[in-house]
Protein backbone atom coordinates (compact mmCIF):
# COMPACT_ATOMS: atom_id res chain seq x y z
CA UNK A 1 0.00 0.00 0.00
CA UNK A 2 2.73 2.64 1.32
CA UNK A 3 4.42 1.63 -2.61
CA UNK A 4 0.95 3.07 -4.11
CA UNK A 5 1.04 6.15 -1.97
CA UNK A 6 4.76 6.52 -3.08
CA UNK A 7 3.43 6.14 -6.89
CA UNK A 8 0.85 8.48 -6.84
CA UNK A 9 3.36 11.43 -5.05
CA UNK A 10 5.66 10.90 -7.89
CA UNK A 11 2.39 11.49 -10.15
CA UNK A 12 1.55 14.33 -8.10
CA UNK A 13 4.78 16.07 -8.66
CA UNK A 14 4.75 15.50 -12.20
CA UNK A 15 1.48 17.38 -12.47
CA UNK A 16 2.50 19.66 -11.06
CA UNK A 17 4.98 20.82 -13.28
CA UNK A 18 2.38 20.19 -16.21
CA UNK A 19 0.00 22.76 -14.22
CA UNK A 20 2.27 25.92 -15.28
CA UNK A 21 2.81 24.75 -19.13
CA UNK A 22 -1.45 25.71 -19.79
CA UNK A 23 -1.99 28.51 -21.84
CA UNK A 24 -0.46 32.15 -20.84
CA UNK A 25 -3.75 34.74 -19.14
CA UNK A 26 -3.34 37.48 -20.93
CA UNK A 27 -5.14 40.44 -19.27
CA UNK A 28 -5.20 44.32 -19.27
CA UNK A 29 -5.16 47.00 -16.16
CA UNK A 30 -8.81 48.39 -15.36
CA UNK A 31 -8.80 51.55 -13.67
CA UNK A 32 -12.60 51.77 -12.03
CA UNK A 33 -14.85 48.94 -11.25
CA UNK A 34 -18.65 48.66 -10.47
CA UNK A 35 -21.86 47.18 -11.68
CA UNK A 36 -21.68 48.96 -15.14
CA UNK A 37 -17.95 49.11 -15.76
CA UNK A 38 -18.18 45.09 -15.22
CA UNK A 39 -21.46 44.59 -17.62
CA UNK A 40 -20.05 47.05 -20.08
CA UNK A 41 -16.53 44.64 -20.16
CA UNK A 42 -18.37 41.46 -20.04
CA UNK A 43 -20.72 42.86 -23.34
CA UNK A 44 -17.16 43.65 -24.30
CA UNK A 45 -16.22 39.66 -24.30
CA UNK A 46 -13.92 40.25 -21.78
CA UNK A 47 -14.38 38.86 -17.65
CA UNK A 48 -13.46 41.59 -14.53
CA UNK A 49 -10.77 40.03 -12.34
CA UNK A 50 -8.58 41.13 -9.63
CA UNK A 51 -5.15 39.84 -8.38
CA UNK A 52 -4.11 40.30 -4.89
CA UNK A 53 -0.55 40.25 -3.68
CA UNK A 54 0.66 39.53 -0.08
CA UNK A 55 3.02 41.65 1.49
CA UNK A 56 5.15 39.04 2.78
CA UNK A 57 6.82 35.92 1.14
CA UNK A 58 5.54 33.79 3.59
CA UNK A 59 1.76 35.18 3.72
CA UNK A 60 -1.42 32.80 2.83
CA UNK A 61 -4.13 33.36 1.42
CA UNK A 62 -6.91 34.66 3.68
CA UNK A 63 -4.20 36.02 5.95
CA UNK A 64 -4.90 39.35 8.36
CA UNK A 65 -2.58 40.91 6.76
CA UNK A 66 -3.06 43.59 4.44
CA UNK A 67 -2.92 42.89 0.79
CA UNK A 68 -2.84 44.40 -2.06
CA UNK A 69 -5.23 44.02 -5.69
CA UNK A 70 -4.36 45.17 -9.21
CA UNK A 71 -7.88 45.42 -11.05
CA UNK A 72 -7.89 43.78 -14.72
CA UNK A 73 -9.93 42.38 -17.03
CA UNK A 74 -9.16 39.18 -18.82
CA UNK A 75 -10.54 37.64 -22.30
CA UNK A 76 -13.64 35.53 -22.14
CA UNK A 77 -13.20 33.31 -24.90
CA UNK A 78 -9.71 31.93 -23.18
CA UNK A 79 -10.88 31.86 -19.88
CA UNK A 80 -13.67 29.50 -20.98
CA UNK A 81 -10.72 27.48 -22.81
CA UNK A 82 -9.10 26.94 -19.86
CA UNK A 83 -11.68 26.12 -17.85
CA UNK A 84 -12.81 23.41 -20.17
CA UNK A 85 -9.07 22.17 -20.42
CA UNK A 86 -7.92 21.87 -16.98
CA UNK A 87 -11.73 20.90 -15.50
CA UNK A 88 -13.85 23.41 -13.30
CA UNK A 89 -13.42 21.21 -10.52
CA UNK A 90 -9.41 21.73 -10.90
CA UNK A 91 -9.37 25.48 -11.75
CA UNK A 92 -8.84 27.25 -8.69
CA UNK A 93 -5.82 24.55 -7.84
CA UNK A 94 -4.10 25.19 -10.79
CA UNK A 95 -1.57 28.18 -11.58
CA UNK A 96 -1.57 29.72 -14.55
CA UNK A 97 1.28 31.98 -16.05
CA UNK A 98 -0.41 36.02 -16.22
CA UNK A 99 1.06 38.35 -18.73
CA UNK A 100 -0.74 42.12 -17.91
CA UNK A 101 -0.11 44.05 -20.91
CA UNK A 102 -0.70 47.90 -21.64
CA UNK A 103 -4.19 47.44 -23.70
CA UNK A 104 -5.58 44.27 -25.55
CA UNK A 105 -3.54 43.36 -28.29
CA UNK A 106 -0.73 45.32 -26.76
CA UNK A 107 2.71 44.35 -27.21
CA UNK A 108 3.88 46.36 -23.93
CA UNK A 109 3.95 44.37 -21.25
CA UNK A 110 3.86 45.67 -17.87
CA UNK A 111 4.10 42.68 -15.43
CA UNK A 112 4.38 38.56 -15.79
CA UNK A 113 3.90 36.00 -13.05
CA UNK A 114 2.11 33.03 -11.93
CA UNK A 115 -1.26 33.33 -10.14
CA UNK A 116 -3.64 30.99 -8.96
CA UNK A 117 -7.25 31.46 -9.40
CA UNK A 118 -9.01 31.96 -6.07
CA UNK A 119 -12.57 32.65 -6.84
CA UNK A 120 -14.89 31.72 -9.77
CA UNK A 121 -18.28 33.77 -9.50
CA UNK A 122 -20.97 32.38 -12.04
CA UNK A 123 -24.16 33.83 -12.59
CA UNK A 124 -26.69 31.52 -10.31
CA UNK A 125 -29.07 31.02 -13.73
CA UNK A 126 -26.73 30.77 -16.85
CA UNK A 127 -23.58 29.54 -15.28
CA UNK A 128 -21.56 32.50 -17.07
CA UNK A 129 -18.63 33.55 -15.39
CA UNK A 130 -18.73 36.91 -14.18
CA UNK A 131 -15.39 37.67 -11.77
CA UNK A 132 -12.10 36.45 -11.30
CA UNK A 133 -10.01 36.50 -8.42
CA UNK A 134 -6.19 35.53 -8.15
CA UNK A 135 -3.34 35.51 -5.86
CA UNK A 136 0.26 36.08 -7.16
CA UNK A 137 1.75 33.06 -7.07
CA UNK A 138 5.52 33.85 -6.78
CA UNK A 139 8.27 31.61 -6.19
CA UNK A 140 9.03 31.31 -2.61
CA UNK A 141 5.38 32.47 -1.50
CA UNK A 142 3.16 30.26 0.52
CA UNK A 143 -0.46 29.84 0.06
CA UNK A 144 -3.18 27.78 1.32
CA UNK A 145 -5.03 25.92 -1.13
CA UNK A 146 -7.81 23.60 -0.84
CA UNK A 147 -7.19 20.61 -3.07
CA UNK A 148 -9.50 18.34 -4.61
CA UNK A 149 -9.58 14.73 -4.00
CA UNK A 150 -9.34 12.59 -7.10
CA UNK A 151 -10.50 9.05 -6.17
CA UNK A 152 -8.57 6.41 -8.66
CA UNK A 153 -8.81 2.42 -8.88
CA UNK A 154 -12.96 2.10 -8.06
CA UNK A 155 -13.04 -0.54 -11.04
CA UNK A 156 -10.28 -2.71 -9.37
CA UNK A 157 -11.87 -2.20 -5.88
CA UNK A 158 -12.35 -5.64 -3.99
CA UNK A 159 -14.69 -4.16 -2.01
CA UNK A 160 -16.96 -2.52 -4.65
CA UNK A 161 -16.33 -5.83 -6.17
CA UNK A 162 -17.65 -7.92 -3.28
CA UNK A 163 -20.91 -5.42 -3.51
CA UNK A 164 -19.23 -2.31 -1.54
CA UNK A 165 -20.00 1.28 -1.82
CA UNK A 166 -17.09 4.04 -1.42
CA UNK A 167 -17.80 6.74 1.20
CA UNK A 168 -15.66 9.60 -0.22
CA UNK A 169 -16.08 11.85 3.30
CA UNK A 170 -13.62 14.48 2.15
CA UNK A 171 -14.20 15.96 -0.90
CA UNK A 172 -11.07 18.25 -0.81
CA UNK A 173 -7.82 18.57 1.36
CA UNK A 174 -6.32 22.17 2.77
CA UNK A 175 -2.97 22.50 2.70
CA UNK A 176 -0.26 25.51 2.66
CA UNK A 177 1.98 25.30 -0.19
CA UNK A 178 5.00 26.68 -1.69
CA UNK A 179 3.74 28.51 -4.79
CA UNK A 180 6.35 26.71 -6.83
CA UNK A 181 4.32 23.14 -5.48
CA UNK A 182 0.80 23.53 -5.69
CA UNK A 183 -0.95 20.10 -7.08
CA UNK A 184 -3.90 20.18 -8.77
CA UNK A 185 -5.36 17.23 -7.17
CA UNK A 186 -4.80 14.61 -4.48
CA UNK A 187 -5.16 11.12 -5.96
CA UNK A 188 -6.28 8.03 -3.85
CA UNK A 189 -5.77 4.59 -4.84
CA UNK A 190 -8.72 2.89 -3.21
CA UNK A 191 -8.31 -0.22 -5.92
CA UNK A 192 -6.39 -2.09 -3.01
CA UNK A 193 -9.34 -1.60 -0.49
CA UNK A 194 -11.76 -3.98 0.79
CA UNK A 195 -15.08 -3.21 2.56
CA UNK A 196 -14.35 -1.83 6.04
CA UNK A 197 -10.61 -0.34 4.93
CA UNK A 198 -10.38 3.23 4.65
CA UNK A 199 -7.90 5.82 3.94
CA UNK A 200 -6.97 8.49 6.51
CA UNK A 201 -5.13 11.93 5.97
CA UNK A 202 -2.03 10.33 7.45
CA UNK A 203 -1.65 8.09 4.66
CA UNK A 204 -1.79 10.54 1.45
CA UNK A 205 1.10 11.21 0.52
CA UNK A 206 2.54 14.74 -1.05
CA UNK A 207 5.43 16.60 -1.58
CA UNK A 208 7.39 16.86 1.75
CA UNK A 209 7.02 21.00 1.41
CA UNK A 210 3.03 20.90 1.77
CA UNK A 211 1.66 21.38 5.59
CA UNK A 212 -1.92 19.59 5.99
CA UNK A 213 -4.23 22.12 7.69
CA UNK A 214 -7.13 19.69 7.77
CA UNK A 215 -7.13 18.78 10.46
CA UNK A 216 -6.84 15.77 12.49
CA UNK A 217 -4.66 13.53 10.26
CA UNK A 218 -6.62 10.28 12.01
CA UNK A 219 -9.39 10.95 10.33
CA UNK A 220 -11.07 9.20 6.80
CA UNK A 221 -10.20 10.80 3.89
CA UNK A 222 -12.75 7.54 2.42
CA UNK A 223 -13.96 4.15 3.09
CA UNK A 224 -15.64 0.96 1.55
CA UNK A 225 -18.69 0.28 3.00
CA UNK A 226 -21.27 -2.91 2.91
CA UNK A 227 -24.36 -1.96 1.79
CA UNK A 228 -25.81 -3.40 4.55
CA UNK A 229 -24.54 -0.25 6.65
CA UNK A 230 -26.85 1.51 4.95
CA UNK A 231 -30.08 0.11 5.26
CA UNK A 232 -32.25 1.94 8.09
CA UNK A 233 -33.85 -0.03 10.98
CA UNK A 234 -37.40 0.05 10.57
CA UNK A 235 -38.81 2.17 13.67
CA UNK A 236 -41.26 0.05 15.70
CA UNK A 237 -44.38 1.03 17.47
Amino acid sequence: MNQLYRTTAQRLAYAVSLSRHYHTIQAVPREISGPRISARDRAQGRIPAVVFTHPSSSSTVGSSEVSRKQLLTTEKKQIQSLIRIVGPDLFCSTTFKLQVRAGSGSSVLLHSGYVLPLKLHRDAETGKVLNLVFAWADEGSHLTVDIPVVIKGASFCPGILKGGRLNAIRKSLKYRCPAESIPQMIEVDISDLDIGDRILLKDIQVDPSLKLLSGNDTKPVCRIVALEEEKVKPVQT
